[in-house]
């Protein structure tokens, strides 16, 4: 979205709501680097350990939010069905991985397997997501924006039901082929699936900032986002750029799918609710629409989780929630558009 400009400028007045806005900023930023200086001086090996921790977690958010802030960037929609599609991925590799294939112990075959249940799960994102997108949304697309709202809630309910039917209503515990072994890094200890995360997707998150900022459909996405009609008129297939948004939306949230069974060990069918609202609070706190946003979202979410939970002086465990909400409300006092969003004004 862009955003149009006044013709003559105009110089702001500095008025007392807006010097205490101001005042108040400076404030809850001055408690917060003084909360994270004590616990740093205080322990920094502890510090150290933590904060590994935290953007562990924040790359598995990175890759849910990307989904939600592709889509609302093309078609202003948010998804709400796409974090009960990265639970269905997870139970999908889980499914394909230890069910079918048996593959239920560290092994250099397992690894091999590994990598082509990642492929294969991502593309069961993809076409779940594309099918979805063909299904239910296609048709709403001129429609008011409350009723795709409202079929992307009915969807997350149809996902969870067949997650629900899939697995059963009880967490089932995951044999993973990745290792738990740990190794120490200057007094710091790191375990090998923090390593796997990163490994793979980290790559994954360039591969797909290049596919939509360096290439030909890239640029037709982009297009698409600013002005359907006007893509149209340049020969733009603004259905299959949609169709293509979904499916690399869909193919982040598989890959964040099994990376979550392997590393946690896990899967359950309302996976996909908590997971889902914390990845789309990482996509506003960056600004929805941004792809770096949502990263950085991420990223910032896992570390206020990690260091709420892990730091010897912090609220503890039980306000990680209320942390994380806490400080999105403060952003949007703040910064409407989130940390790397604009606040578009209306074209007049």
């Amino acid at each position: 979205m862009t955003s149009v400009a006044s013709g003559v400028a105009r110089k702001k007045k500095i008025t007392p709501s807006a010097i205490l806005m101001k005042v108040s900023m400076i404030f809850v930023v001055g408690v917060a680097v003084y909360w994270l200086g004590l616990n740093l001086t205080s322990d920094p090996m502890q510090f150290a350990q933590v904060t590994v921790n935290g953007l562990n977690n924040g790359l598995l958010y990175a890759l849910i939010a990307l989904g939600y802030t592709l889509v609302y960037g093309i078609i202003e929609l948010i998804n709400f069905a796409h974090g009960d599609l990265f639970m269905l991925s997870a139970v999908f590799s889980f499914a394909i991985l230890t069910e079918l294939l048996g593959a239920q112990s560290p092994s250099g075959t397992n690894y091999i397997l590994l990598l082509l249940v990642l492929l294969l799960t991502m593309v069961f994102g993809a076409v779940v997501n594309t099918s979805i997108e063909r299904l239910a949304y296609r048709r709403l697309r001129n429609a008011p924006k409350l009723a795709p709202l409202i079929t992307a809630v009915g969807m997350s309910f149809v996902l969870q039901w067949i997650g629900l039917k899939w697995i059963g209503s009880n967490p089932v515990n995951v044999n993973t082929v990745l290792p738990s072994t740990t190794f120490e890094l200057s007094g710091i200890v790191i375990n090998f699936k923090s390593l796997v995360i990163f490994a793979i997707t980290i790559p994954l998150l360039v591969v797909l900032a290049f596919i939509v900022n360096k290439t030909r459909r890239g640029r037709a996405m982009r297009a698409t986002a600013q002005d359907k009609d006007a893509s149209r008129l340049m020969g733009i297939d603004v259905n299959q750029t949609i169709t293509f948004t979904f499916a690399i939306a869909g193919a982040a949230a598989g890959a964040a799918g099994i990376m979550w069974a392997q590393t946690t060990g896990t899967v359950a069918y309302n996976l996909g609710f908590q997971l889902g609202l914390i990845a789309f609070t990482a996509a506003v706190l960056g600004g929805v629409g941004n792809l770096y946003g949502a990263v950085l979202g991420g990223l910032i979410i896992g570390l206020i989780q990690s260091y709420n939970d892990g730091l010897a002086i912090g609220p503890g465990q039980r306000w990680s929630q209320t942390m994380v909400f806490t400080i999105l409300i403060l952003l949007m006092v703040y910064r409407p558009g989130g940390l790397l969003g604009e606040t578009a004004q209306e074209k007049v």
